[in-house]
């Protein structure tokens, strides 16, 4: 939605087909089974067009699908993470009817949300410098967040007269609470690098010119673990912040059963009994 501070202040329509490859601005490599998805338009401070929105849940999809990608980095060029979404671009929104705001919304922001929070592999979010809107909830749903320490979080809605979407007031308040979600949501403060740490929204803050390896470090001993046993890991956790203890211990049971018939599980209990470091091949 409108994060972007060069965004117009309304909702948009799903642009026409652009102009542009699919995957313009959206850099990406695979490294020592780690997926790097680089957002690439630092002049706009990479805020997120339609197209550049699909690439990435397209990679997602593609990390989650491929053996050989074992965890995934998302980060950015420039001085921005990401400025929210850029409606520019698109055709001019005209005559709505009911339901059409909500249906862009679960098209766009939500599904770009849901690809993160559903990807089967580790994704770490390596902010480089401002998250605005759409782009801090892009970092926060991310399982592991490393933030460089000129990076800011920006709830903009409040600023623009919106309400949050792409997921913001489910994933806040479960991350910080519902007190410190309204503040951060009300008010539309940015949020430094150090105080986003100290709340809990960030894992660690590092200086600028170690960001990369720092999330190389941490990418790569993810990718050389047991890459089942993460994935279902990541299901129960996120699962369990809207269960009951009941369901949680019957979904956390299903889970091992079905992670004891992986290769991983087996090497696991086998490297224990041997007395040596085990060698998971994410199988």
């Amino acid at each position: 939605m409108t994060d972007s501070p060069r965004a117009p202040h309304q909702p948009s329509e799903p642009p026409a087909p652009s102009e542009k490859p699919l995957d313009s601005s959206i850099r990406h490599t695979t490294d020592n089974a780690v997926s790097w998805i680089t957002l690439d338009r630092p002049e706009a401070m990479n805020a997120l067009t339609w197209d550049q929105r699909e690439r990435v849940i397209e990679l997602l999809a593609a990390a989650s699908a491929d053996p050989e990608v074992r965890a995934v980095v998302l980060t950015a060029t420039g001085r921005g993470f990401c400025a929210g979404a850029d409606l520019r671009g698109g055709p001019h929104a005209g005559e709505r009817v009911p339901g059409d705001v909500a249906r862009m919304i679960r098209q766009g922001a939500q599904r770009l949300i849901a690809a993160v929070l559903d990807c089967e592999k580790p994704v770490i979010a390596a902010v480089n410098g401002t998250a605005a809107g759409i782009g801090a909830h892009l970092a926060f749903a991310c399982d592991l967040v490393l933030a460089a320490e000129p990076a800011r979080f920006i709830e903009v809605f409040a600023r623009r007269g919106l309400v949050p979407d792409g997921g913001g007031a489910y994933l806040l308040p479960r991350l910080v609470g519902p007190q410190r979600a309204k503040e951060l949501m009300f008010f539309g403060d940015a949020l430094s690098a150090a105080d986003a740490e100290r709340i809990g929204l960030v894992n660690r803050v590092v200086p600028a010119e170690e960001l990369e390896k720092a999330a190389r470090a941490w990418a790569e001993r993810l990718a050389a673990g047991p890459t089942r046993a993460l994935a279902l890991t990541k299901q129960l956790v996120n699962a369990s912040l809207d269960s009951d203890r009941a369901t949680a211990f019957a979904a956390e049971a299903a889970a091992q059963e079905i992670n004891m018939t992986t290769a991983d599980a087996n090497e696991g209990v086998a490297s224990f009994v041997e007395r040596r470091s085990p060698r998971f091949r994410g199988r």
